[in-house]
């Protein structure tokens, strides 16, 4: 479990993710036309994700 906790792999990519969000909701946030555009990118990018975590 420790090794675990300790564990960094992939840190990296969370922090990209979440500044790609921020940004995200940024631009949504000035460009109201965008939010459709950045809902259809954030949904594929969630159903990747699912299907890389259960692969």
């Amino acid at each position: 479990m420790v090794k675990i906790l300790k564990d960094n792999h992939g840190q990296d990519l969370i922090e990209y993710a979440l500044m790609a969000a921020a940004v995200a909701v940024g631009a949504a946030a000035v460009l109201p036309s965008a939010t459709d555009s950045i809902g259809i990118v954030f949904s594929k990018i969630g159903s990747l994700l699912s299907l890389a975590a259960s692969s």
